[in-house]
């Protein structure tokens, strides 16, 4: 399998620890004046690592004494430490040998000499996977802005709007009726007439009737697989994409073929390189991608690339998904797929809370009108249908106008904060491996980033390139959102722990 590197990765500075090291760890120190011990502390601040996968099942513990000496405690204090750590089952103690993180019960299975062997080998980078970094984003202290989260921050949101569209839909004979019974598999009516007008604003011509509402976008994604798709299928995924993309097709036994993601699009001549290498009866069923403000090089679809894209896909008879979840925080003229292909081969899925609240699970596609009655048919198996209360309420903001204003309104902010962030990198040293746009930024740090992310995580949650890999590999590349990058601690943190590694 060919592939053609459109943002190369630039390598790391510095090489690798030397192999029998124990992994490097935050150096922050510990609060004699807190309301939990010094132990209870560190065992807190180790418990986190493990449950974050920053600490491999197998990973060494520092000793007892190093420990100690690192965070300026006794070494009775680690002992206790460890000694908690080994009473919640989430490291071993291995004779004349030290502390080691558990392996986890898929890890278990393996042989002893192999386990052996992975507790010896050399740290190479910290494990991550897609759910480690969403469970990150859950669960911050505080609500401290992080430069890895994938969300607006709560302060740039409009809760007097949802909570005035909530009473409206909860109010008035209609709606007490509608809350008492399953509504429209479909979804709610009201909302997919507004939706569709939405859509028209960006050159796509869908009626109510192709629009099916989800459980946000997500789900969306997720009922067009299960539809469309087996296990064994092959399936087409940008790379660097979305590493939630990467792990639920996984999941569901799909064969993910990477596609390198550029600047203007996919490189179409290595995508088809990736078909006809396949055999004749497991060509790819499924192309997914972003066409606009990329996740997360923040890139937009080039009419080129679009029309290769179109041609490719009735050539070799596959459906693409269009992912605009970020739709609001781009210019509506911008290229679409599904504008081009007027929903032919072409299955639009976008959702809303990336720019209302996160919490807030609605979401939608649209589709040809060949493949309505599946689609619907694998959301009633998922959820039967979906909440109209929400639905009727996001249906009022966009008849209303308040989501548009709200979405321009956010867009004001989020140029200013990308200016200032960009500032911000450059001046310590950081470069852009794609041009910013929008709410994410495609950072080079010219290290390691899955190391940097280790080093740093008792303040700052970052979110290391190899998460957006299909398979990961160390990367000097990470993803920031502008919005919440911002603060000059952050980068002067980074610039210091990148002298470090």
């Amino acid at each position: 399998m060919v592939r053609t590197a459109v943002l190369p990765d630039a390598p790391a500075r510095r090489p690798a620890p030397r192999s029998g090291r124990p992994p490097a760890e935050p150096s922050a120190t510990l609060s004699r004046r807190a309301d939990t011990t010094l132990a209870e502390q560190l065992t807190g601040r180790y418990a986190e690592l493990v449950r974050q996968r920053l600490l491999a099942p197998g990973a060494r513990l520092p000793s007892v004494r190093e420990c100690a000496r690192r965070h300026a405690v006794s070494p009775a204090t680690v002992v206790s430490a460890y000694d908690q750590l080994l009473a919640r089952g989430l490291v071993e103690a291995r004779p004349h040998r030290g502390f080691f993180v558990r392996a986890g019960p898929d890890e278990t299975a393996r042989p002893r000499a192999e386990a052996a062997r992975a507790a010896e080998a050399p740290r190479q980078q910290v494990p991550n996977s897609a759910t480690a970094l969403i469970r990150g984003m859950f669960q911050r202290p505080g609500g401290k802005p992080m430069p890895g989260l994938g969300t607006l921050p709560a302060e740039w949101l409009d809760p007097e709007m949802l909570a005035a569209a909530m009473r409206k839909a909860t109010s008035g004979r209609q709606a007490a009726e509608s809350a008492l019974q399953y509504g429209d598999p479909a979804g709610e009516a009201r909302l997919r007439e507004a939706l569709a007008i939405k859509l028209a604003d960006h050159g796509i011509a869908a009626h109510p009737g192709q629009i099916v509402t989800t459980v946000g976008a997500t789900h969306a994604l997720d009922i067009v697989t299960r539809t469309l798709l087996r296990a064994g299928d092959s399936v087409l995924v940008d790379e660097p994409g979305w590493s939630v993309e990467y792990a639920r097709l996984a999941a569901l036994g799909m064969h993910v073929l990477p596609v390198p993601r550029g600047r203007d699009g996919p490189d179409v001549a290595a995508m088809r390189r990736l078909i006809e290498a396949q055999p004749a009866g497991n060509r790819p069923r499924l192309y997914v991608t972003v066409s606009v403000l990329h996740n997360p090089t923040g890139a937009s679809l080039g009419l080129h690339a679009a029309h290769q894209v179109l041609k490719l896909a009735h050539e070799h008879g596959f459906f693409i998904v269009e992912d605009d979840t970020y739709s609001h925080l781009a210019p509506a003229h911008s290229p679409r797929l599904a504008a081009l292909d007027a929903l032919e081969r072409t299955i639009y899925v976008s959702g809303f809370s990336k720019i209302l609240t996160p919490n807030w699970r609605v979401g939608y596609l649209a589709a040809p009108t060949t493949l309505l009655d599946r689609l619907v048919d694998s959301k009633l198996l998922s959820t039967l249908t979906t909440p109209g209360v929400g639905e009727l309420a996001l249906a009022h903001c966009l008849e209303q106008g308040s989501l548009r204003r709200h979405a321009e309104r956010v867009v004001q902010r989020l140029d200013a904060a990308r200016a200032r962030t960009v500032r911000l990198a450059e001046a310590h040293d950081c470069r852009f491996a794609a041009e910013p746009r929008g709410l994410f930024g495609w950072v080079d740090a010219g290290v390691d980033t899955e190391r940097l992310a280790h080093a740093m995580i008792d303040e700052w949650l970052l979110a290391p390139g190899s998460l957006f890999h299909a398979t990961p590999r160390p990367t000097s590349l990470m993803r920031i959102n502008f919005a919440t990058s911002q603060d000059a601690r952050f980068w002067k943190a980074l610039a210091v722990e990148r002298k470090r590694l």
